[in-house]
């Protein structure tokens, strides 16, 4: 039985490949020393909840939230806040372990934040209130104005207009709530929630009693004061509603943007140009329309506190662009073009 020579050239590259291979394997790489770090969780009495070893280097504050979540199921990571210091700051769910200012042994305090909802939820809750009470005082149901006013409506045009369009200023944002705004997994403690519900639903509730009034009397200037106030209201909402839609075409990570918001072809977002927080110059101009064509005191108070508040929210937008691009726009200020 004769050899087959190129049999037998192929077992021996085989055989030749094996051995390669098994040498290669027996090689010891030399890997730099890993460290794992040890995080000691306490409460607020520094009482111990938790001992986590071999906690990875690169683990956020979040994932330790988790970690804390599988030994105490009742404090999901959301309600958690995890400071380096007793009356610290909390950390944020993005920091990194190695970056923070401790050794490879860390220890955290733990505050409970209470029961949280989310911001879908949140805005929903805000929402729905005001548009519904509003409705109550304008049909006038029992035991909120004299007896014989009930289920009566004003035989004032304007009245009617301004029913209009509160209820479709709420409408409005509970549309974007659901079908535009995009919601970070951040949620709020649910007493803010009845706070902010508080306020929502008890101005609606003052500034509808006194729209609604048998005793209200119509603007000063007439038809000329309504229309103008009208024209602006509904020219706000439409800007408004318009840069939610900009927005939302934007990518964010949290809080921190990504990109630059810029203006688009459609006009109303040309505010853009001048302004941080368009979305907040639109939304005070409607309040303030509003707040014309009525001619209403609690209306205008609500505006002026709603326009202190969103002034606020606007220069941290503004103070959180200018920190993260290094070429935003110089013109731009926070909510009042080449002002505020």
């Amino acid at each position: 039985m004769g050899f087959n020579l190129r049999d037998l050239y192929t077992v021996a590259q085989f055989i030749k490949s094996r051995c390669g291979d098994g040498l290669k394997a027996a090689e010891v790489k030399k890997d730099k020393n890993y460290v794992f770090f040890e995080v000691e969780i306490l409460d607020s009495k520094k009482l111990q909840l938790c001992f986590l070893d071999k906690v990875e280097p690169n683990a956020t504050i979040g994932e330790i939230k988790c970690l804390l979540h599988n030994n105490y199921p009742k404090w999901y990571p959301a309600r958690q806040a995890l400071t380096l210091h007793p009356n610290g700051k909390s950390l944020k769910d993005d920091e990194v372990l190695e970056n923070l200012p401790v050794g490879t042994s860390a220890t955290m305090f733990f505050h409970d934040l209470g029961p949280q909802l989310g911001w879908t939820m949140v805005f929903l809750a805000e929402c729905i209130g005001p548009l519904f009470i509003y409705l109550l005082f304008f049909f006038r149901l029992p035991n909120i104005y004299l007896t014989q006013h009930d289920y009566t409506t004003s035989p004032h045009s304007v009245v009617k207009l301004a029913c209009m369009c509160h209820s479709l200023h709420y409408i409005k944002r509970l549309a974007e709530t659901i079908f535009v705004h995009r919601f970070s997994h951040g949620t709020m403690p649910l007493e803010t929630i009845m706070k902010n519900c508080l306020y929502y639903w008890g101005f609606a509730a003052w500034l509808a009693y006194y729209i609604n009034h048998p005793l209200y009397t119509t603007p000063t200037y007439g038809n000329l004061q309504i229309n103008s106030a009208l024209a602006l209201f509904v020219l706000c909402e439409a800007g408004n509603f318009s840069v939610h839609l900009t927005l939302n075409n934007l990518s964010c990570t949290g809080s921190r943007p990504k990109c630059i918001p810029y203006p688009t072809r459609n006009p109303l977002t040309w505010l853009f140009f001048f302004v941080s927080c368009p979305n907040y110059t639109y939304e005070v101009g409607a309040w303030l329309g509003f707040s014309v064509m009525t001619q209403c005191v609690p209306v205008a108070i609500f505006t002026f506190f709603g326009f202190i508040q969103m002034t606020v929210w606007a220069r941290e937008k503004h103070h959180i662009y200018t920190r993260e691009f290094t070429n935003y726009p110089e013109l731009r200020t926070a909510i009042i073009p080449l002002f505020l």
